[in-house]
């Protein structure tokens, strides 16, 4: 009867410590869950105004019109090659790492050279010719790797053209010839994110502006070409090559987004 009384009673203590011993554990520690990576990609929307600057050569072939048969005497080509310098102004727009855009630029120019005739050797003629200007008007399509973006563009194109023919012999001008000629242009570029509304890059860009028949007047330097007077047609024609470094200010967009990446 003892021993039931004393297991009964150790049975009862054992149950009551039982509790107190789970309290004494230690608490399951609480891990808060990382919070989620935030990634800044480089956002290339929004209207853009920038300079550049860079050099350019274009090159021209002269083809002696003949007054009654129209037929053509080649007379010579030449690189007019020399530096340049302008502004463009834009608008980008994207879509996941596509980039679109629309773009009009303005240059001034200084690309001249010049070759001696092979069809007035006789009197000695050089032919000149000098680019003042040229404008672009393009749309691109490029994609983009963060604040990198690679882009092709294509459109329109005109050039402010200048000829002069001179007398080898004395250096006087002989008779000139002025025009403004449209054509079309392919180009593509590189350009860099530097800080989240500016960028740099390079461009390259061709001009096709095919072949023209233009009529020359007299400077009023000889006898024989008084001044506005008529003395001959040339066909001219001409491509012109051109590389540029270019610096882009953004506004109206922003620098960078900024993408959530789940862990």
């Amino acid at each position: 009867m003892n021993k039931i009384l004393i297991g009964a009673i150790g049975a009862v203590a054992l149950s009551l410590s039982a509790p107190a011993s789970a309290a004494d554990l230690a608490a399951r520690p609480y891990t808060k869950a990382p919070p989620p990576m935030v990634a800044a990609i480089y956002d290339w929307s929004g209207f853009y105004i920038g300079i550049n600057g860079g050099g350019g050569s274009a090159h021209k072939c002269w083809d002696f019109v003949t007054p009654v048969t129209g037929v053509l005497i080649g007379e010579g080509c030449h690189n007019a090659t020399g530096g340049t310098v302008g502004g463009q102004v834009g608008y980008r727009w994207q879509s996941a790492n596509w980039v679109f855009g629309l773009e009009g630029q303005g240059n001034w120019a200084d690309f001249s050279g010049d070759n001696v005739s092979t069809t007035f050797i006789g009197t000695g003629l050089r032919d000149r010719s000098k680019i003042n200007a040229f404008g672009l008007f393009t749309g691109q399509v490029g994609y983009a790797w963060n604040n990198v973006l690679f882009y092709v563009k294509g459109g329109g194109a005109v050039v402010s053209d200048r000829y002069r023919g001179y007398d080898v012999i004395t250096g006087l001008e002989f008779d000139r010839a002025n025009e403004t000629r449209w054509g079309g242009t392919v180009g593509a570029g590189l350009e860099f994110g530097f800080a989240p509304n500016w960028t740099v890059g390079v461009e390259y860009d061709h001009i096709f502006m095919g072949n023209r028949t233009i009529g020359f007047a007299g400077s009023g330097n000889f006898i024989v070409a008084p001044a506005g007077a008529f003395t001959r047609s040339e066909r001219i024609g001409q491509d012109v090559d051109i590389g540029l470094v270019r610096v882009n200010y953004r506004w109206g967009g922003r620098g960078h987004r900024e993408v959530l990446i789940s862990l």
